[in-house]
């Protein structure tokens, strides 16, 4: 299935998780830190920026991990497997112009973008940008698709 996207992001919601996808406007550098070394990856307009929240929550964090990523290019760090602050990590990011879902790898400890973490109920699925928008293969029976317009906006007194 390819779902149009504009300037809108993708919620792709389970019963109790969910994804987060927008296309990135913008040619940029991603910085990936690691404990051991800094990983530099080339980010072309129309890649995914992806968050994910295997166990939920607010969307407006995801939406600002997004913006954080694709408007002012903040690193991305990663833990090293078996840190125990992997358990609290909420939400994910992975950028690259296909991702795909898993749910057998540790939170925040893998640098390789073109998988993200997710739950089982949402495991599996692929995504992949395109000129009209973002494919997504499969769709799993009970997910929920719907547009989602982020504005943030700053206004000084």
């Amino acid at each position: 299935m390819i779902f149009s996207l504009e300037d809108e992001l993708l919620l792709i919601s389970g019963t109790h998780s969910f994804l987060l996808v927008a296309k990135s406007r913008t040619q940029f550098a991603l910085c990936i830190e690691t404990p051991a070394d800094e990983y530099v990856q080339g980010v072309k307009p129309g890649d995914l920026v992806v968050v994910s929240a295997p166990e939920g929550g607010a969307v407006e964090p995801a939406m600002m991990l997004i913006e954080l990523v694709r408007a002012y290019h903040m690193p991305l760090l990663v833990l090293k497997k078996g840190h125990p602050g992997s358990k609290r990590i909420s939400y994910v990011v992975s950028v690259a112009p296909e991702i795909s879902t898993n749910c057998s790898i540790q939170r925040g400890t893998h640098p390789e973008q073109h998988l993200i973490c997710s739950s089982d109920e949402l495991g599996g699925i692929t995504l992949k940008g395109t000129v009209q928008g973002v494919e997504i293969f499969p769709v799993p029976a009970g997910v929920y698709l719907q547009r989602v317009k982020c504005r943030i906006k700053t206004e000084f007194s």
